[in-house]
This record gives structure tokens, sequence and C-alpha cells, in this order.
């Protein structure tokens, strides 16, 4: 049950606070005053979308906060009796809004989940989608007994879909790879000429790189043994040279030191030739730098032809070989599928098989209880209501299926408001006030187990005289068993209800105000004298 809402900063509203009692509510004011915004709100705080534009201007957010009462044993999600307090805030600025469940942030699918359990609300827009036979379909499943068999369908069918989906994919990709197999067995053969390994070309520059060092050292290892070595060894002049030096210290000591000096150099120069001879520059052994040279031209025209990197050519040929064994193996895959399709088809006629049983006896059972709804709000007790079933093509395998077409029934509303007549859809001849009190039958119906608070918006549109009377007892009768917030502009249905306020407009400084203040005896008698043009009723 609805006890407290309180409404700021939304539209015309500043702040209003309502506090609604078991049974029925009535909101009632001039056309215009704003009595539907009161119910946007609560449709607001139960998880429907809402313009930032419609914040009050020059504030920030809007706030909608309500105080639901929950029964011990209620069915509805992590709430289990005890106070329910949500809030739920608009930002001006952005858009977007915060939801707040027992001061605890919270998420949109929360309040979807517990709105089901919380308000049902019916509308004159609820008329129009029930002209719809979509809607109708819907309205049939929501009374199936066993919810569980939409399950069942929704998951066959996402199962069928999932394998369509794969083999709808191989055949695109065994399409277009057979389109390239020329060119990709092209591509094979080039790449298999030369057999290109990862990183291949690197290591042979190194090696290149490897050869020329060598070459450069030899060189200059043989220029250095041809000084030491050549027609007359370094060794051997140096050698002469010392014993020159040694002649002249003796007549002038100061070429001691030069003639010391020599012979040390003689001695250096023999351990130099050993060092020069023992030296072995790397990458000698054995490589050709031809062979070398030879193997990078062939990579590089490789590349120029293929337009690729030496490495995404190793890649490439993976992936060739990888498509060409794709297309020889495919067909492996396509029979696979084709099972799992099979399968999952076969699955899918069960899940109909078993919803289209559900739809047909939840819709003799619904006829019945809606015509007895409809007898009690003034139609003739020899009107009926119907279902009228079209398949509607769920499923249809390829030709080879051992399936085939699968099709759901789906239900339509018929109906025969006079006796003699034959059933005709009901959007095809209802009038406004007799769509007005189908909604107000299919609301009892849908709400006679979790028994939310049921809003009625103008859900009286249409009708009046001796059908009035007889609407306004089954909504006397409606209350008696759950919280009711009606809005209307009949004073027969507003003096029903338990608690009345009055939604009025006023302008105030020169700005406009929406408010909601609840009647007490005496302005009930005022309002109800208003609504009836004046007159007592």
């Amino acid at each position: 049950m609805l006890e407290l809402l309180r409404i700021r900063d939304l539209a015309l509203i500043e702040d209003a606070e309502l506090e609604f009692a078991p049974g029925m509510n009535a909101l009632t004011g001039e056309t215009g005053a704003g009595k539907s915004f009161i119910v946007r709100a609560i449709d607001f705080l139960t998880g429907e979308p809402m313009s930032a534009d419609l914040v009050r201007p020059g504030k920030e957010k809007a706030v909608v906060e309500a105080v639901f009462v929950v029964p011990e044993g209620s069915e509805l999600s992590g709430v289990n009796g005890g106070e329910l307090i949500i809030r739920r805030e608009l930002s001006a600025d952005t858009g977007r809004s915060r939801v707040f469940v027992n001061d605890r942030l919270g998420s949109l699918d929360t309040l979807r989940e517990l709105r089901a359990g919380l308000v049902l609300h019916t509308s004159q827009h609820g008329q129009q989608k029930l002209l719809q036979p979509a809607h109708q379909a819907r309205i049939l499943d929501a009374f199936l007994p066993d919810p569980g068999v939409l399950a069942a369908r929704d998951k066959a069918l996402a199962d069928v879909r999932a394998v369509q989906a794969a083999r709808a994919e191989l055949a695109a990709k065994v399409d277009e790879l057979s389109r390239q197999r020329e060119f990709l067995e092209f591509q094979r053969a080039e790449i298999a000429k030369v057999a290109p390994q990862p990183s291949e070309e690197d290591e042979l520059l190194e090696r290149k790189a490897a050869l020329k060092d060598h070459e450069r050292l030899e060189e200059a290892r043989g220029r250095a043994l041809d000084a030491l070595l050549g027609d007359m060894p370094l060794a051997s002049q140096v050698g002469e040279l010392s014993r020159c030096l040694a002649t002249l210290a003796a007549f002038d000591p100061s070429f001691t030191q030069d003639k010391d000096a020599a012979e040390d150099f003689r001695h250096h120069l023999a351990g130099l030739e050993t060092r020069i001879r023992r030296l072995s520059p790397n990458g000698e052994g054995g490589d050709d730098i031809e062979a070398i040279e030879a193997r990078l031209f062939d990579l590089a025209k490789l590349k120029r032809k293929l337009g690729k990197g030496l490495d995404e050519i190793v890649d490439l040929g993976r992936q060739v070989d990888e498509n060409l064994s794709f297309l020889d193996s495919c067909a492996l895959d396509e029979r696979r599928l084709a099972r799992e399709e099979a399968e999952a088809a076969a699955r899918l006629g069960q899940a109909l098989d078993a919803l289209n049983a559900a739809r047909f006896a939840a819709a003799e059972d619904l006829s019945s209880r809606l015509g007895r709804e409809l007898a009690g709000l003034g139609f003739s007790e020899h009107a009926r209501v119907e279902f009228a079933f079209e398949p509607v093509e769920v499923y249809a395998g390829p030709p080879d299926s051992p399936v085939g077409i699968l099709s759901e029934q789906r239900g339509r509303l018929f109906w025969v408001p006079n006796p003699g007549q034959p059933p005709r859809p009901l959007d095809k001849i209802a009038s406004g006030g007799e769509l007005s009190r189908f909604l107000l039958a299919l609301a009892s119906l849908r709400a006679e187990s979790a028994q939310p608070t049921l809003i009625f918006d103008e859900v009286d549109a249409g009708i009046g005289g001796h059908t009035l009377i007889r609407v306004g007892e089954r909504l006397t009768a409606l209350a008696s068993r759950q919280q009711m917030i009606l809005i209307t502009h009949w004073p027969q249905l507003a003096r029903l209800a338990k608690r009345h306020f009055l939604v009025r407009k006023d302008v105030i400084d020169g700005l406009t105000y929406t408010g909601c203040v609840r009647l007490g005896a005496p302005e009930i008698e005022a309002e109800l004298t208003r609504m009836s043009g004046g007159e007592s009723i």
C-alpha cells in the first residue's frame, strides 16, 4: 500500500505531500490542473523515464519519494514486511536520476522488479494499447498459469538463432574464401618457393655484417704480418738498430736509453707476430657471403611481390594454410551445425507446443473470468469474450531440415457484445466507454494475486448513466480489497472515495504552482458540487 507520497520541484509542483488511505483515494480538479503529474511522479518513482525539462525552472533537481507498507509474506524481491521507502532524484543538468531504496543506493532494475508488486497503473493510454493485437497477445500471456513456458520458448528460440547465426557466418566465410581460393593458392605457392622463417632476414643481415667484419680483419692482419715479415723482417731491422745504438752509446752515453728502448721493442715484436697469427675473427666458420646475399635478394623479391614485411609474410603463410585447410574441411562443420540446428529446432517445436497448449487453456479461463467481470460492469449477460488464435511463423528451417516451419499461436481478443452477433475483433467494434470497462475488468483480474495499489487515470472516460453506477460498484468492491487511487471527473465516483484530494493550479507573484490538498467534509461537498456543474448530488 502507498502510504505517503512527496513530490518536490517537479513541473509546476513545488512541494506536495499526499498521505493516502487504504481503500479508494480520489484525485479531482479542473482539466489541466496537474492531476496526471501526480500519477507520472508515481510512475517515475517506480522506474519510468522522465525528461530533465520537467524539473521546476531554477531548481537543481526534482525529488519524488514514497513510503509503501508491505505486508508480511510479500513476494516482493528483497522485501518481507514493514515499510519500503523509495526515493528517486532527477538532475536538471544531466537528466540522469539516482535511486534510493530504504536509504541505500539502488538501480532502475530494482525499481522495475518492485513495480509489479507495488502499483498497477491503468490510464486512457491503456485504451489505445488495448486496441493493438500485439498488446492483446501480451495480455493473454500475462495470465498464463506457468510463465516458465514463455521462458522455455525464448531459450529454445535463442538457441536456434545462435546456431543459424553460426551457419550464416560459416556460409559467408566459405563464400568469401571460395572467391579468393585462386589468389590464396598463388600466395601459398610464392611463399613456399622461398619458405621464409621468422626473423630470418635479421639473422642473415647480422651474419653478413659479421662476414664484412671478418674481411676487414683479415685484410688488417695480412698487412700487419707483411709489415712484420716483409723482405727484411721488422724485428731484424730493430735488432740491427739496437746493435748500432750500442756502438754509438760507447762513444756517447746518451744513446744508452735509445739502445734499451730498441731492444725492448724487438722483444715486443716477437710476441706481436704470435698474437696476430692466433687472431680468429667472429663469423668465420663456413659462411658464404654470396649465398647470404642471394638469400637476402630472394627475401626482398618476395616482400616486393606480396607487399608485406617478412614477419607479416610468415603470418600470412600460416593464415593461407589455415584458410585453405578450412575450405577443405568446412563440409564437416556445416554438417555438424546442420545437425545442431535440427536438434535446437526440435526443442523449439516442443517448447512451442507447450506454450500453445498453455495459451489455449489460459484463453478459456480468462474469457470466462472476463465475461463475469464485464457482466458486473453493465454489459449484457449474453456478452461473450473469446480469444481467436492465428499462427505466427517463428522458425523456417532450410530445405534439408527435418523440422520445416514452426509457428506459435498468438491470441487476439474477440467479443460478442449482443446476442445473435458473430464474434468480432475488439479493436474493430469497441467504443471508448466499452474499452474503459475492459481495462477495469482486466486490471481487476491482474491485481488479484499481488494486490498492488491500483491507479485508475480517468478509466471511466466515455461512460455514464446506469453504467457509471455499475462501474462505481465495481470500483468500490475493488477498493474494499486493495488500495486504489482514482483520477476522475465524475462526482458520482469521487463521492465513493474514502479520502479525497483536490489538485489545483494557482498563480502567486507571477509564478504558477500546482498544489494538492486533502479535503475535509465541507470541502468535499463543495468540490462534488463543482464537478456536477454547480448542483448538489
